[in-house]
């Protein structure tokens, strides 16, 4: 079963800078699509960016779109979510996740639910 860890969480002033990177279990994430969801309290988690294992294309919710990149690197199994420009509305706890059945190298898109192995969250707090 794939285990996935998220890292680099902390707390950021606005408009700085964060790279989370999640890492799998065993070496084989390169074949998994993995997506970035946050849940920030008292709201909906929400999709923001994911990539997929196959052909490494890249997905971006509009929140985080042109701010956000992610990223991956076979060689190391980890995928990146790199964060610029970061927002006090960013605030919130971040997880990857992977897909499973027969497509999870594609993206299934931003439904928590199409997602079945997931990490523990790592937080992020953007504030002055």
């Amino acid at each position: 079963q794939l285990q996935l860890v998220e890292s680099g969480g902390g707390l950021v002033q606005p408009g700085g800078s964060l790279r989370l990177s999640c890492a799998g279990s065993r070496n084989t994430l390169d074949y998994y699509a993995i997506g970035w969801f946050r849940q920030a309290p008292g709201k909906e988690r929400e999709g923001v960016a994911c990539i997929g294992g196959s052909n490494g294309k890249t997905y971006y919710s509009d929140s985080v779109k042109g701010r956000f990149t992610i990223s991956r690197d076979n060689r190391k199994n980890t995928v990146w979510l790199q964060m610029n420009s970061l927002k006090t509305e960013d605030t919130a706890v971040y997880y990857c996740a992977a897909p499973s059945g027969s497509e999870y190298f594609y993206c299934p898109g931003f439904t928590w639910d199409d997602y079945t192995y997931r990490g523990q969250g790592t937080q992020v707090t953007v504030s002055s």
